[in-house]
């Protein structure tokens, strides 16, 4: 280890993490050195992301020039005309992003590959945006997301604006790994931007994509969108500007920004984890909407490619939607905004089922795929035709894509979105509320839940216990269909067998016979098992939502209970 490290502290060509790695040298702090020197940060469909600090298991200048030459080259390789399509590259506000940002450029250009770089601090889907928009060969943002201060990432788009699907995560992968062994080549940007290889992406680059929004068909319903008042947090992120502009050009005269955590600040001093779905995080936008009595609180992550909402109630309280109420509501609305027999929409398996029964209800064409919109996307992309339009996907952790402008998730033109929904139900005199509920007795309250449970570190692989001894029955109810990933396998009750369209992936879905479903997917790199719950009440006319909703409740309760029961056995103390 010590030759590997004295190799680091030859390359790396940051002062900061060098005199940190000479710190932990000097200090003897051998568990800290093998840590960061036990391997590579993994490069993978997301890109990169991890820790900031010295070291190749971290996030680090060195680590960002070396990736970073990883994808010039395989770009080279892989597409015929990638030094001319050139690369796009945006960062988020924390605190190494731009320097990041900036060496990935210097990386590229010294390649000969034309660099499309943005003057300042971009929120994430205008990148995705950028890609296909400047016909690029990829894209790059230097963003954590919503991840905690210290981490940072490198999140890498394919040409097509959707994020990178295999296998290119392991060709850039192997490139990267060559490239930690060999010189690395770097330009200064004046000289690239002299030779013609750096384009800097001024207002012009942001206003395109405002206009671009702006004259989106799914995104003209202007029905009196001054009567909704909406409380915003960027939650210490990129979204802001531009999340005001296209509310105000969209004609949402009552936006009021949370003041504190308007501003780009990587080290998010109001919020313990800048994550909408974490708890406290909405607490001061909640509190900015309770002091204008506002219709909405609406919440970007800091790179705002996620959208969040509390919806004031009837009592003049404000309630989380969750990510899949949202869906829902979104997905049942923009249907009704185009043909919906030509239009496609999708979720991911571990999403709920209930957009599936709207889409069928209007013979709109649905899909399913694998957990993260990269696949959500890039699907997309392959099923759509002229038939069948895509129009909208979703993710229930908080992620949606309106139309396709942008091939991934955009928390800023799904807002507005929101809003415009809002806007038109308060103009009929309905909530976002009195929706749902119409929703919910059309097709069922459908209940979401995610649970993971600690394994014993030396238990064998749960998912081949469980493929060896299927269940028949979980909480009583008889399994009547169980979808196996792993063998792209679907089995009914009755022994017929099927063949599954989606990537072999470690995941096991049980179809229950009320309609209620477990999705059981074990963790690949810790001794955990997540395991995603589904329950459907039915709503009778005589009903009332509230009584519907304790049922749903108390089936979620007693369905979580005996399945986690039955896996006593296989789980830790």
């Amino acid at each position: 280890m010590k030759e590997q490290i004295a190799q680091w502290l030859a390359r790396d060509p940051d002062p900061v993490t060098r005199k940190e790695l000479q710190d932990l040298i000097d200090t003897g702090n051998e568990t800290e050195l093998a840590e960061r020197f036990s391997g590579r940060l993994a490069f993978g469909t997301a890109g990169l992301r991890g820790i900031v600090g010295a070291g190749p298991n971290r996030m680090n200048r060195l680590v960002i020039q070396e990736t970073a030459t990883g994808l010039g080259q395989y770009l080279q390789d892989t597409v015929d005309l990638a030094t001319q399509q050139g690369v796009v590259i945006g960062y988020d506000g924390r605190p190494d992003s731009k320097r990041f940002a900036h060496d990935a450029a210097a990386v590229l250009t010294a390649q000969g590959i034309k660099v499309y770089l943005t003057v300042t601090v971009a929120p994430t889907p205008l990148v995705a945006y950028g890609v296909t928009a400047l016909k690029a060969a990829a894209g790059i943002v230097v963003t954590a997301s919503h991840n905690p201060p210290a981490y940072n990432g490198f999140k890498v788009y394919w040409g097509n604006g959707a994020q990178i699907i295999p296998p290119h995560d392991k060709g850039i992968a192997a490139k990267i790994d060559k490239a930690a062994t060999q010189p690395l080549t770097l330009m200064d940007l004046q000289e690239a931007e002299h030779q013609g290889l750096l384009v800097w992406l001024d207002d012009e680059f942001y206003s395109d994509y405002r206009d671009t929004v702006q004259q989106s068909a799914l995104l003209q319903n202007h029905t009196q969108p001054e009567t909704v008042s909406i409380a915003y947090t960027a939650m210490h992120g990129v979204g802001a500007e531009m999340a005001e502009a296209l509310l105000a050009d969209a004609g949402f005269t009552q936006v009021f920004s949370v003041a504190a955590q308007r501003e780009p600040d990587g080290s998010f001093p109001t919020v313990n984890f800048p994550n909408p779905e974490e708890p406290g995080a909405m607490d001061m936008v909640i509190a900015e909407a309770q002091k204008h009595q506002a219709t909405l609180a609406c919440a970007n992550d800091p790179d705002a490619d996620r959208f969040a909402v509390a919806v004031r109630t009837e009592e003049g309280d404000y309630k989380m939607l969750t990510g899949d109420q949202v869906g829902v509501l979104l997905g049942h609305y923009l249907l009704t905004r185009v043909n919906p027999e030509e239009s496609l929409v999708g979720t991911t398996i571990v999403s709920s089922s209930l957009l599936q029964k709207v889409a069928t209800a209007v013979d709109a064409a649905y899909y399913q795929t694998l957990t993260g919109f990269k696949w959500l996307t890039n699907v997309a992309m392959q099923k759509q035709s002229d038939s069948n339009r895509f129009l909208f996907a979703y993710e229930e952790a908080l992620g949606y894509t309106v139309g396709n402008m942008v091939w991934d998730k955009d928390g800023l033109s799904a807002m507005l979105a929101f809003a415009q929904l809002t806007a038109e139900l308060a103009a009929r005199g309905r909530t976002v509320w009195d929706q749902l509920e119409a929703i919910y007795r059309e097709h069922g309250l459908y209940l979401n839940a995610q649970v993971s449970i600690a394994l014993s570190p030396d238990s064998p692989p749960i998912g081949d216990s469980l493929r060896q001894q299927p269940p028949e029955e979980i909480a009583g109810r008889n399994v009547i269909r169980v979808d196996d990933l792993k063998t792209s396998r679907r089995q009914y009750a009755d022994g017929t067998v099927e063949s599954i369209d989606l990537p072999a992936s470690d995941v096991l879905i049980y179809f229950l016979e009320d309609e209620s479903r477990v999705v059981v997917r074990p963790s690949g790199t810790e001794p955990k098992l997540k395991c995603y719950y589904e329950v459907v009440e039915m709503i009778d006319q005589v009903d009332t939502l509230e009584h519907a909703a304790q049922r749903a409740q108390s089936s979620m309760d007693e369905l979580i209970r005996r399945h986690q029961n039955s896996l006593t056995g296989m789980t830790a103390d």
